[in-house]
């Protein structure tokens, strides 16, 4: 018989870490690869992790001034050309609208009705919302300019992987433009800083913050700067960007105003932003050999209850009790929100035995009670030690200088 310990997700992390990733999303139900390459399926729990990140982040960026809009989806190939290493930064991975219709012909289906002109789907939106700030700014009394978007983005995805690298992703950007160089490199790291609190805070994430170096600046930025993780594989993610964008861009798409002295003068702008990768980088953090561990501040659902009714008769008293039970758990507040509660009201003999045939060997709730507080133990211990990082650690970690220290897990 082999000595080695069973686990519920194979192959195990030192086995096989990209695979360990991927049955990781699969067991726990989060997402699943699309008909359409590169794209994702996000289902149920995986939104609703987004759906927490989303809540939490849009009450902080409102906290900070900002206020949410929505602009285009598509925009006129002209736009990004008018920025030239924005364009030539997106150049391979914009996806092409060139078409208004399709056509019955032959028994098929073929485009038709071409565009004048082409509309890229949206990578980023920096221009799109440069040409309305644009329009909205004349005076320094219109500024500054403070908005969010919470939106997709499509970025042709060579090798795509859940949640990390796919054609199609969600995110949220932020635009701001202001008056003065010092507003805009203020708001820059403002971002910057409220994102390392976020991962700090609510993902039990520790990060690094720095600037990238020139070859991995987004393309028209003056600077960039990042929060990276380290995850249990021992490689750096970029977690999230805050880029001091300059006058490159309200040049490119004449965002000018009257300055107090009267003189024509262009914005200084700012955009940053994360994505649904947050969810990949949350997994590859905390997560184990059985499965998905979530931070309790950003997890949907702290507890299920599963009623067990071995007899008909009383089945009905069960299911009323669990559903007090639920309600009496929700009016808990943990952390400024609610408990998430379900009760699991279908559960039955049968789909209990195919459960866990499917996801053998299943921890007992006390297992799973030490696997969490060991796990969350561990979370308090990367915001409470350091230690310094090895060469190949630092050579991956954003430009930060090599005298940076590492959280220690």
């Amino acid at each position: 018989m082999s000595d080695k310990q069973q686990t519920a997700v194979s192959p195990r992390r030192e086995e096989d870490f990209p695979e360990w990733y991927q049955q990781v999303i699969r067991a726990a139900d989060l997402a699943e690869n699309s008909e359409v390459r590169g794209c994702m399926v996000i289902k149920p729990w995986g939104y609703a992790l987004w759906e927490r990140m989303q809540a939490v982040l849009d009450g902080m960026f409102k906290a900070t001034g900002h206020k949410n809009a929505y602009f285009p989806l598509f925009i006129p190939l002209s736009y990004l050309e008018k920025e030239a290493a924005h364009v030539e930064g997106f150049a391979k991975e914009c996806a092409v609208v060139t078409h208004h219709r399709l056509e019955l012909r032959d028994g098929k289906l073929v485009p038709a009705g071409e565009l004048t002109e082409p509309l890229v789907v949206r990578p980023t939106s920096e221009t799109i919302i440069g040409a309305a700030y644009a329009r909205w700014v004349k005076s320094w009394r219109d500024l500054p300019i403070l908005l969010n978007q919470w939106a997709n983005v499509v970025r042709w995805e060579m090798r795509p992987r859940l949640f990390l690298r796919t054609a199609e992703f969600l995110w949220q950007e932020g635009h701001t433009a202001h008056e003065t160089r010092a507003e805009a490199e203020e708001e820059t790291m403002k971002m910057l800083r409220v994102y390392e609190t976020f991962a700090r805070d609510f993902l039990a994430v520790p990060v690094l913050c720095g600037e990238k170096s020139e070859g991995e600046r987004f393309p028209g930025a003056e600077r960039t700067y990042c929060i990276e993780a380290m995850v249990q594989d021992r490689k750096a993610i970029q977690a999230g960007t805050s880029h001091f964008l300059g006058q490159n861009f309200s040049k490119a798409s004449g965002i000018q105003f009257q300055s107090r002295e009267g003189q024509l003068e262009h914005a200084w702008t700012t955009s940053w932003g994360v994505s649904t990768r947050l969810i990949g980088t949350l997994i590859m953090m905390h997560s184990d050999d059985d499965g998905l561990v979530v931070p309790p501040r950003i997890a949907a659902t702290h507890v299920v209850i599963v009623p067990i009714t071995p007899k008909e008769d009383s089945k009905a008293a069960i299911l009323e009790a669990a559903e007090n039970l639920a309600a009496s758990l929700r009016s808990v507040v943990f952390h400024g929100t609610p408990l998430g509660v379900d009760v699991d009201a279908c559960q039955s003999a049968s789909r209990s035995a195919h459960a866990t045939s499917r996801r053998e060997p299943q921890p007992s709730p006390a297992a799973t009670r030490v696997r969490r507080k060991k796990n969350f133990s561990r979370s308090r211990r990367f915001l409470n030690k350091s230690r310094p990082c090895s060469r190949k650690s630092r050579a991956r970690s954003c430009g930060v200088p090599l005298n940076s220290a590492m959280p220690t897990w």
